[in-house]
């Protein structure tokens, strides 16, 4: 049983990776073989659009062509019984790298036929874990959740179990350790320490919860 968490963020030791290793946490408590991948630490692009992975009789029908530092993580993509992609927000989406990552992940496994069927060889549990400066309000009212429940939803049908992709979002984070050195006056730091002493705990756990579920499904 195979767990693998994919860090979009550039921070290794902040609140994405943070809720990352708690999921982590949760699925080796049942049991689970577990992984964190950072992307920033890769040299990768995204999709080239070569259909090399479409052509006929290819030799790389079915998977990517490229060959870079991306290669190896899709080769344990392949393998896993449970994936789970953290990101921060960056102007409304993900990161760059996971936006690229997602590409080079998802496409290969899709077919060109009536049905966009997956060459995926089995269904498995996804999960998307969002960072965010903005609170839960501003984030719909913003339209954040159709924009991600688009990508949620591509890959979770290329990819997913049936019951479809497991989402948490974590809003309004704590980003600096001192606020007063930074022009960000919108932002009430005594407000953001207070929301990450007591909320993201709860975050935390449900990152953890999170884990658990998957690892415990792939029995």
């Amino acid at each position: 049983m195979n767990v693998l968490a994919i860090n979009g963020s550039p921070r290794k030791n902040e609140n994405t990776a943070t809720l990352l290793n708690k999921a982590l946490e949760g699925a080796a408590a049942q049991g689970a073989k577990t992984e964190l991948v950072h992307l920033y630490d890769l040299n990768f692009k995204g999709c080239i659009s070569c259909f090399a992975c479409k052509l006929k009789d290819g030799k790389s029908y079915g998977k990517c062509a490229v060959k870079d530092d991306l290669t190896s993580i899709l080769e344990k993509i392949d393998n896993a019984d449970a994936i789970i992609l953290g990101s921060p927000i960056y102007f409304g989406n993900v990161t760059g790298e996971m936006r690229s990552f997602m590409e080079r992940m998802t496409f290969p496994y899709l077919v060109y036929d009536k049905n966009y069927s997956s060459l995926f060889k089995k269904k498995i549990p996804v999960g998307f874990i969002y960072t965010m400066n903005l609170d839960e309000k501003t984030m719909q009212e913003w339209g954040y959740i159709p924009v991600l429940k688009g990508t949620e939803n591509m890959i979770g049908r290329i990819i997913g179990a049936p019951e479809g992709p497991e989402v948490l979002y974590v809003t309004d984070t704590y980003q600096f350790n001192d606020y007063s050195k930074y022009v960000v006056t919108g932002f009430d730091e005594a407000h953001k320490a207070k929301r990450r002493k007591e909320e993201f705990p709860k975050d935390c756990e449900k990152a953890f919860a999170m884990g658990a579920r998957f690892a415990g499904n792939t029995k």
